[in-house]
């Protein structure tokens, strides 16, 4: 089987395969969990090489037909030997699917029995994007010396603040990620659940239908995830602790290099796998590029960078290895930066402060009025682009959303030079409501000189927050929102801008102003009138890392990378 042959056009640029990129293929090798289930694995061999080391693949979405390449496939012609099991309760693998609750338990089981195999020669690494990269996070703690290398790409650690967004339901993710994968189980249901789940999700979560009705309202039956991510919004019941591996990151031994994209829904978290390696004294690689969660384009980057750090932690060449650990690309710029760690050494963080009659700027806080506007949960604020689950991400004109009442917008003058904002975004607001219960959203978004206004990157927090810290006795909170981290050049001519508003749906649940349990929070709702202050006692601001020193290295980009 020429595997070779069959790459897609332009070639990736990689080392040639050895031999004739031939394999063998055993199937459905059977794995005994200690309740009696039984998992089973496909095991692809490279021919013609002695001794290959593994590369253990963990997945609920199927292992044969176009997921194979996802599973990493390609790596075979190169000399390792890929096992690709499917996770509990999927494609043939015995008991019932248990999202995130079963990985740590089935996982190491599989290890061991892995050791076990006379084909085993000691040493394996873990590959695999999205909830493959956090079937490996669960076990990678405890796997053993013989877990050598890690190369995951858009996933992290743990999915609870992704599912809860700034203490924000996630609906439009939550609701499409549990209809894909029940569709996934049946008929056909891995070719139409990608094309269909996100459609249904989104009408669904349009209804106004309560929140614990739009699992059965979109796929057609009460859906046990779903259901568990609302019941289990505080974490008070532990539902959590064993589905939450960042407390472990630290632990992990073998050398680890993360991807991601500006525009995944998983960024965040993977930035923060990312620094808590580098705390326990680590040198994990990291690359985020112009790519949102099913972006083709970061497929073939994926499979360049792991095949380097497999061959060079597996095999023991290091040649293919870049210099720095951190590739950042500049959208706005349209090139790659390479950097020593991430954030990058030298930036400033600088304070844009927010002004009454919707000026920004980095001048100091002027002594006006606070800026108002008024949240109606039952025609909540939407979302015009940001990082979704499926489908696309790629930056949208939010112009018609600056034109609501329920959205404040705050823009600079038009700058004189290049403004490079790398790094992680916050802002510190000064914020009153009349409701306890409520949502700041705050979006950063570079306004071309033909009045387009292009999205760069959000963040929101719902209250009350730990994160809001009372300023005295007249109600004011002040809040700290943090955004999704980026890279963008705001190119001379071009002017800043900066939304505050209190929904983004259906990406996030409305916010009912009600304090009621999350799942009961669509049967009634009460608007929230909200206030931002920006005087000299209250300087709201938008807080932006410009980088001032130059990166190690700088790479245009090619064409296809461009957004």
């Amino acid at each position: 089987m020429a595997l070779w042959d069959r790459l897609p056009a332009p070639p990736i640029r990689l080392p040639r395969p050895r031999g004739l990129g031939r394999y063998t293929v055993e199937r459905d090798l059977p794995v005994t969990m200690p309740d009696g289930v039984t998992l089973l694995a496909d095991r692809y061999v490279p021919a013609g090489v002695e001794r290959p080391p593994t590369i253990l693949v963990r997945t609920p979405y199927g292992r044969r037909g176009p997921a194979a390449l996802a599973n990493g496939l390609l790596f075979v012609p190169f000399g390792f030997q890929l096992v690709v099991q499917s996770a509990r309760g999927t494609s043939g693998s015995g008991g019932e699917f248990d999202p995130l609750g079963s990985e740590r338990a089935d996982g190491l089981v599989t290890v061991e029995w892995l050791k076990r195999q006379s084909w085993f020669h000691g040493s394996f690494a873990a590959f695999g994007p999205s909830y493959l990269g956090y079937s490996a996070w669960a076990i990678a703690a405890e796997a053993g010396p013989e877990l050598k290398a890690m190369s995951l790409q858009i996933t992290a650690s743990s999915f609870r603040d992704a599912a809860y967004v700034g203490g924000s339901f996630a609906l439009e993710s939550a609701l499409t990620w549990t209809d894909l994968t029940h569709r996934q189980q049946r008929p056909l249901g891995m070719i139409t659940a990608p094309l269909t789940s996100r459609r249904r999700a989104v009408r669904a979560a349009r209804s106004g239908r309560p929140l614990t009705e739009l699992d059965v309202l979109a796929g057609g039956a009460p859906m046990r995830f779903y259901q568990d991510l609302l019941a289990n919004h505080t974490g008070a019941g532990g539902y959590w602790e064993s589905r939450d591996f960042s407390g472990t990151v630290g632990e992990v031994a073998a050398p680890v290099t993360l991807l991601g994209g500006w525009y995944d829904v998983f960024l965040p978290w993977m930035v923060k796998d990312y620094l808590a390696l580098r705390a326990a004294g680590h040198t994990p690689y990291l690359t985020i590029g112009p790519w949102w969660h099913t972006d083709a384009r970061h497929g073939l980057p994926a499979i360049r960078e792991s095949l380097a750090w497999f061959r060079a932690h597996l095999q023991g060449d290091p040649s293919g290895l870049r210099v720095d650990p951190v590739r950042v690309y500049v959208t706005g710029a349209r090139e790659w930066r390479h950097y020593r760690e991430w954030p990058p050494p030298g930036t400033r963080q600088e304070r844009w402060h927010l002004h009454a009659g919707g000026g920004l700027g980095e001048d100091g806080p002027q002594d006006h009025p606070a800026s108002t506007y008024t949240f109606d949960p039952d025609r909540p604020t939407p979302a015009l682009g940001g990082p979704t689950l499926l489908g696309s991400s790629r930056p949208v004109d939010n112009r018609p959303l600056e034109r609501r009442p329920d959205v404040l917008v705050f823009t600079s003058p038009a700058l004189a030079a290049d403004l490079d904002v790398i790094g992680p975004v916050g802002a510190d607001l000064f914020v009153r409501s009349d409701r306890e219960h409520t949502d700041f959203v705050v979006r950063l978004c570079d306004v071309d000189p033909d009045g387009t206004s292009r999205n760069v990157c959000e963040g929101g927090l719902r209250l009350p927050a730990a994160a809001a810290k009372p300023t005295g006795t007249d109600g004011v909170l002040r809040i700290a929102v943090d955004l999704w981290p980026t890279g963008h050049r705001f190119a001379r001519g071009h002017r800043v801008r900066v939304h505050v508003t209190s929904g983004a749906h259906p990406k996030v649940a409305a916010n009912p102003g009600t304090g009621e349990p999350l799942a009961t929070a669509a049967t009634r709702t009460v608007r929230a009138h909200q206030e931002i202050f920006h005087d000299p006692g209250h300087p709201s601001a938008i807080i932006l890392p410009i980088a001032e020193r130059s990166p190690e290295a700088i790479v245009p980009a090619p064409e296809e990378d461009a957004l």
